[in-house]
């Protein structure tokens, strides 16, 4: 995610923040490099002249130039204006109560992940104790009723659709009428898209506008389309009106031109970003934390929510009593990869860990070693996985056989496996190991 104009912002906060002192001229050098990167990013000209203009005032007064750390100074004020620039804070959706129906119409160009954000803000919102009904009122598209209720199956989510409706308004209006009858309180609209703005789609999302008054309008964006994306976004603000903007795509944005651009020129928030392809990947949109990793300091909140929702705690006091008397077994250690897994990508949460972006690449973790170490121990037998003692030779032959790997691999995992265990048990009990450890380790 934002892999270029994050490596620049970083080369800027390092060579700045070590300054004991700092000149205007350091500033306007730094300054020089932010706009380039900003540029490069594709990011809204006018957008790159505001953020640089602010910049140099509030960086050219008392403030940075006379303090204690100037060069720490400096960076807060770039890492504000970044923030301004996304948003300032998380802005979240408007709904009603839960005993009255709330509407929530999706919008935007066909391809940009509009169908699956439906799909993935329905399965949130009922994690979150609502009852969403999805709407399939995109009739254009062929197939695009079918892969609503194909998702809709697979986030056991009600898809309300009438096979043979020609008119979206209908299927709209009707489903509210569903939505009321059967109790259920979000209902969320697929609309139809098109490859490029043209005056029946507006018409159409217009007429459905007016005939659902919807509580929020939501514009899907590709976030890889850069100034595209805002582009269209501004069309369709000013032609319908939108209280918030979702970025599909957003972990494979590399530029981070819509992202930093489309709150300044739209005036709208994001409110989502999708993150991955599974179901569960659209997470809220928080600008500080975003403005963190743009700058290489991680985001450790965001860290934390991840290891909660796939680690319970229940289960990790019974693995640390299970690490501290060695009976931890190959069982426990494909479930910790499993849930690693979860979390999402080794980049992704590289991302989200201070001091590691540019220092920890994900060809330091040797991910074909992990996917061969899991492929392993699914191939062994629930007596094997818990009593590593039992793998003799023929089992280790059958074992490689089984993940289509080599008896020089599963030998290495077991080795690997004896020594972890072993120095889990004298660091879960010796706390004088710990603190040699930890010390070892700069902690």
């Amino acid at each position: 995610m934002f892999d270029s104009i994050s490596d620049k912002f970083t080369d800027i906060v390092r060579q700045v923040s070590g300054k004991s002192k700092i000149s205007e001229k350091n500033i306007q050098d730094a300054v020089d490099e932010i706009k380039i990167a900003l540029l490069e990013a594709d990011v809204n000209l006018r957008v790159v002249r505001r953020f640089v203009n602010r910049t140099i005032e509030e960086a050219r007064g008392e403030k940075v130039l006379k303090s204690v750390d100037p060069g720490q100074q400096f960076i807060k004020i770039i890492y504000d204006r970044i923030v301004q620039l996304l948003g300032d804070e998380k802005s979240g959706l408007q709904l009603k109560g839960p005993d009255t129906v709330s509407v929530i119409l999706m919008m935007g160009l066909q391809g940009s992940g509009k169908t699956t954000t439906a799909a993935k803000l329905a399965a949130k919102l009922a994690a979150e104790g609502r009852r969403p009904l999805l709407v399939a009122a995109d009739l254009v598209r062929p197939a695009a009723v079918y892969q609503l209720q194909v998702l809709g199956d697979q986030i056991k989510v009600p898809v309300y659709a009438e096979v043979g409706e020609k008119d979206p308004r209908k299927v709209a209006v009707n489903s509210l009428k569903h939505a009321k009858k059967n109790q259920y309180n979000t209902v969320i609209i697929d609309t139809s898209g098109r490859m490029h703005l043209d005056e029946s789609m507006m018409d159409e999302i217009s007429g459905l506008y007016k005939a659902v008054k919807p509580d929020e309008t939501l514009f899907v964006a590709d976030a890889m389309t850069g100034q595209n994306a805002v582009t269209i976004a501004k069309e369709f603000e000013d032609r319908v009106g939108i209280s918030g903007v979702v970025l599909s795509k957003f972990d494979s944005d590399t530029r981070g031109g819509a992202a930093l651009s489309i709150r300044s020129v739209v005036g709208k928030p994001i409110k989502f970003i999708g993150v991955g392809e599974k179901i569960s990947d659209l997470d809220p949109f928080y600008p500080e934390r975003i403005a963190g990793r743009i700058l290489g300091m991680g985001d450790v909140v965001s860290l934390v929510e991840k290891a909660q929702e796939n680690f319970d705690e229940k289960e990790a006091a019974v693995l640390q009593k299970k690490m501290s008397s060695a009976t931890f077994d190959l069982q426990d250690y494909l479930d910790q990869l499993q849930r690693m897994n979860k979390m999402g990508s080794l980049e992704s949460l590289m991302e989200m860990i201070p001091g590691a972006k540019g220092n920890i690449s994900e060809d330091d973790i040797d991910q074909k070693e992990l996917k061969r170490e899991q492929a392993i121990i699914q191939s062994m037998t629930p007596g094997e996985r818990s009593n590593i003692r039992i793998i003799g030779p023929s089992r280790r032959k059958r074992i490689a056989k089984g993940s289509g790997t080599a008896v020089y691999d599963v030998n290495r995992l077991l080795k690997k496996f004896d020594k972890m265990r072993m120095t889990m048990k004298k660091f879960a009990k010796n706390k004088k190991y710990q603190a040699s450890m930890l010390k070892q380790m700069g902690m």
